[in-house]
Formats: structure tokens, sequence, C-alpha cells
């Protein structure tokens, strides 16, 4: 570890990662088809010993995350893609969907201790986690590798904005982690208190897009923002330095850019599906679809990592989405709509407004009354876990796309 760089990896001659890589790739799949039968289905009939290139990895079949509920629930836990079974891993978590997720007990098991080196956070600093540590794993995911750094936690979570403040007040952290708007809340509450939140200086943001809008005015409030890419299934993914070009990949993934719908590579600078192969050996992932819209930008960072670099998150290949940092299916919206006999079409609207997420429920019907408004919000909330707000509209107004889920926000 030097000062500018996590270790000598980063700075690998481009063709030495890869042949590296590609040296290891035929062994990962063969210990998952071997002890994962998931992953024995997945790939049946092909030939290890010939995975020695890109263009012999994208001849294997994607995994899309839309697919893992339904396999999970026909071979629970993991769907049969985990070498490791159950009693032997560290920790399992179960994010919406439901999707479990595990954990090993290897130190820093997502790699995310690159990630915030990369962001300028150091071993001695006092990191005020605010991801969620119930149930879903990425409290977990930042925690470890921010005390693998050497760094000290606060294992804060979200909401409990108060509680919060008093825990920056008396304990000042100096770096701040969570989902981009939530630091926002906190400094504004803060200043609307007349609290101290002053000590933050540096953050590290995940879990939903960090609008150039914000970013500036986390820098003019004296802090320095930077984005790392992870996911429950995959850890780190991608993340940013100090040069701000780009996202780099991180040295534990092949990352391919497909078309999306299908496995096929598209060229540099074309916008397509995120697909990430790990080398995990607990819960190795092949060829992982995520579901998510970025690109390829061409060379090397500026900051001296050569690794692959993509231009970050750019939206979603389905319609699925990200609402301050959790997932929201289009079967979710569904099944709030069901609930309620005579609603025509739903549509679950995404937007910003104050620099934060809002998301807003529109649905037809012909009965505009106030009790229904509130009864679908609340079970809005209890199916997504988050807060909309409910726009009840005549009969027919809604477009007939099939789209339940419009994200409306812009990505620059």
């Amino acid at each position: 570890m030097s000062d500018k760089h996590y270790d000598q990896l980063e700075t690998r001659d481009p063709a030495q990662r890869e042949l590296a890589q590609f040296n290891l790739l035929p062994d990962l799949v063969r210990h998952a088809m071997t002890n994962a039968p998931g992953w024995a289905a997945q790939l049946k009939g092909v030939d290890v010993a010939a995975l020695n290139s890109r263009q012999s990895l994208a001849k294997l079949p994607v995994l899309r995350k839309s697919a893992l509920k339904e396999l999970q629930a026909k071979d629970p836990p993991f769907g049969g893609f985990a070498t490791a079974t159950a009693g032997v891993l560290g920790r399992v978590f179960m994010s919406p969907g439901p999707i479990f997720e595990p954990e090993g007990r290897g130190e820093d098991w997502w790699r995310t201790a690159r990630a915030l080196f990369a962001a300028g956070i150091r071993k001695g600093d006092v990191v005020h986690n605010t991801f969620a540590y119930h149930l879903t794993p990425g409290g977990w995911i930042l925690d470890a590798g921010a005390r693998a750094l050497g760094c000290t936690v606060i294992a804060a979570g979200p909401g409990n904005t108060e509680q919060q403040l008093d825990a920056v007040q008396y304990l000042k952290p100096n770096v701040y982690v969570g989902v981009p708007d939530y630091l926002k809340i906190l400094l504004d509450k803060a200043k609307e208190a007349g609290r101290d939140a002053s000590s933050f200086k540096k953050a590290l943001v995940g879990g939903g897009a960090l609008f150039p809008s914000l970013r500036a005015e986390y820098k003019a409030r004296g802090i320095d923002t930077y984005q790392t890419y992870a996911t429950a299934d995959l850890g780190i993914i991608a993340y940013e330095s100090e040069a701000l070009e780009g996202m780099i990949v991180d040295e534990g993934a092949i990352v391919e850019i497909v078309r999306p719908g299908t496995g096929d590579p598209l060229p540099a600078g074309e916008v397509g599906e995120v697909v990430v192969t790990t080398f995990n050996r607990d819960y190795p992932m092949i060829r992982f679809a995520t579901g998510d819209l970025s690109c390829v930008l061409p060379g090397a960072s500026p900051c001296g990592r050569t690794n692959m670099r993509i231009k970050g998150w750019l939206g979603r290949a389905d319609q699925t989405t990200k609402v301050k940092g959790m997932f929201v299916h289009p079967e979710q919206v569904a099944e709030v709509a069901k609930r309620y006999a005579g609603l025509g079409r739903v549509r679950l609207v995404v937007a910003r407004a104050g620099e934060q997420d809002v998301m807003t429920l529109r649905a037809e019907t012909s009965e505009a009354d106030a009790d229904l408004k509130a009864k679908l919000a609340q079970t809005l909330q209890s199916v997504t876990k988050l807060k909309g707000e409910v726009e009840l509209v005549p009969p027919g107004s809604l477009p007939n796309d099939g789209k339940v889920i419009a994200d409306e926000r812009t990505y620059g």
C-alpha cells in the first residue's frame, strides 16, 4: 500500500491483468460447477479449459439479477449458487424481493477497502456509516472495508436523524458513508438546529446516482465526495478516484457491457447492461447481469490506475430502479395495486426534488377519495419500505405502454 494506490494490482499493465484474470477463470468456474448445483445447471456443457479470453467468456450464458428471486424460491436460500454452505458462512442477509445474500468469514469479504482508499480514506479516520445494517448487507459491506483499512466505524444506519446528529457532534467523524442524499439531510438539519457537523471532510456514497449539483454543494461545504458502485451479490464493482474521470473497475472483478436483454458485448462508448464476473470462492458470480446501464470509457485514469473505466450508473436496463438506495421492483407496484379493486393502470414515477429522490404512485380510479389515497400510500410504504406520494387520476389517463415504473431523473 503506497500513499496513492492501495496495492500494485491497480497499476499493472492492462495486458498482465487480463492474462492473470483469465488464468484464474477456469479454476473459478470449475470450483463453482463442482460445489454449487445452480452453477452446474447454469453452465452445463461449458468447456472450462477454453475459458481463456473475453471472447470465450462472452459465450457463457448470463445470470440475471431479476431471475434470482424465483431461483432462490425453488432452491432456498441461495438458488444453488453459493459454494459455501449456510452453516459455515459469517452472515446471511435478505434484501427486498426477497433476495438472499451470503457473507463469508474472510476480512474485507466484499473488497471495499480499495474503494475507500481511492476516496482518500485512511487508517485512523472515523467513518459515519449510514447504510442499513438491518437484514440488508449495505452497512456491513462498507463497514468491513473501513475496518480493514484501520478506520473506526460508527454503525449509524439510516434514519433517526436527531440521534445521528448527537453522534456526529460528540464523536466528530471526518468521513460520511451512505446514500448521496442523506448527507445533505444531516448537514441541513444540523444547520437548522445549531448543531456542529463540520467534522465531515470526506464522503463515499453509493446506492444511487450522485448528481453533479449535489457533489458541487458538498464541495462548497468542504467535503470531497466520491462514488462507489457495489451490489449485495457482487461486492464492489467500480469506484471513483481523485481524478473524477469515470469509475475504475475493481481488481476482483471482470466487467462487460452488453446489449440489454442479451449477453453480447458492446464496443467502448456504447451504453449497455453491466455484466460482472467476480472471483469470490464462497459466492462466485459468473456473467451476472446487474440490470444497470453504463458504458466503457477509453483509456486509463489520470490517477495511475490502469483498469477499465466505466462512466458510472446511467439508469436501469429494466424497470426495476433504485430509490434512496433501495431497489423497487415492478412486482412490488403490482402487489400494491392488486390489493385495491377498481384501480385501472398504475405507474410509479421516480423524480428528484430538493436534491432527494421522491416517488409518486399514480393510480387510475373513478373513486378519487382521500381515504383511498391514504390507504394506497400506507400500502406503498409497507410493500416497498419507502415513503411515496399518491395521485389519483381519471381512468384512461395513464399511457398504454406497459410501463409501471417511470424513472424521470436525469443522469449527468
